[in-house]
């Protein structure tokens, strides 16, 4: 079935957006992401120009982050102090970030922008987290039947000002590290049409020191309000959020989110985070491949004189 998306001017496949929207909403309840850095490069594989895919798959992002999230509230498993620091960051973040996409829009240097972002972004991450997760799984392997001495962590984190008691997390921080990462969330949240959960989720458990039971929920409730915030900036700014495309996409997100959610409660911390690593990893490849690979369809520009 064939639907004509009036603000990208194409056509696509209407149960394959819903497909689309179920896959990335059932990772959005495993892993604590919006799935923007998967849902965004979907929709330029399927033909959606990236400045229509960057801006509306920040509504799907929104739906299925919502739907994730009632069922971490219901375990008590969000710090909303913590979240409300990373938001207020977040937005910050995302309106110096939606300038930046407009003023390269203008230059029509936004495609080329938005796919080497996600390439270096997502390289750079999912190289970090799959490395450090399987030190983890070796580190619990060689612990088994050791009991755990749980140190006090002293850092560059805790040394800075105007420290905070996040009570949920168990920490007692400055406010400045929540809003920076916040802050670099927000822009890229604009800039490449994610919630940002690639890269807070990782900044919470490894620069914030948060523990892993209760970043997922935490990273979901700053996703919401930094997304609808850009979806917003986008429609007013950029007039580049497709209506139909989005409500296809929520729907698919909604409940995929709560089937992900179920799926997450089976899976151990270090399990969970070697997986995003490998799934970051592999979206990745497939943008890289695609900007170094020759198209099969080449275009030239030739000056004609007479």
């Amino acid at each position: 079935m064939q639907l004509y998306l009036p603000i990208a001017e194409v056509s696509v496949n209407g149960p394959l957006l819903l497909s689309i929207g179920l896959v990335v909403g059932i990772l959005s309840g495993i892993f604590g992401v919006g799935g923007g850095f998967l849902i965004t490069p979907l929709l330029f594989f399927i033909g959606i120009p990236p400045a229509v895919a960057v801006a509306t798959s920040a509504n799907q992002i929104v739906a299925s982050s919502f739907s994730a999230l009632l069922s971490h509230i219901r375990r008590r498993t969000v710090d909303f102090h913590m979240g409300l620091a990373l938001m207020a960051g977040g937005l910050a973040g995302s309106t110096l970030g939606i300038y930046i996409f407009d003023a390269l829009r203008q230059l029509g240097q936004v495609d080329l922008l938005v796919n080497l972002f996600y390439v270096f972004f997502l390289g750079l991450v999912g190289s970090l987290m799959f490395i450090e997760s399987l030190n983890a799984i070796r580190k619990a392997r060689a612990q088994s039947g050791t009991p755990k001495r749980k140190g006090t962590r002293r850092d560059w984190v805790h040394a800075m000002p105007l420290r905070v008691r996040f009570r949920t997390s168990g920490l007692y921080i400055s406010v400045f590290p929540p809003l920076i990462v916040g802050f670099v969330v927000g822009v890229l949240s604009a800039i490449m049409g994610v919630g940002g959960g690639f890269v807070v989720v990782p900044a919470m458990i490894y620069i914030l020191g948060m523990p892993t039971k209760v970043v997922v929920g935490t990273s979901l409730f700053q996703i919401i309000f930094v997304s609808a915030y850009t979806v917003m900036m986008h429609a007013y700014t950029n007039h580049t959020v497709d209506t139909v495309l989005a409500v296809l996409l929520i729907v698919g997100g909604v409940i995929g989110a709560q089937i992900g959610t179920r799926i997450g409660l089976l899976l151990k911390a270090e399990q969970l985070r070697i997986l995003l690593a490998l799934l970051v990893l592999a979206v990745c490849l497939k943008l890289g491949l695609d900007l170094a690979l020759q198209p099969t369809e080449l275009f030239s520009l030739t000056r004609v004189i007479g």
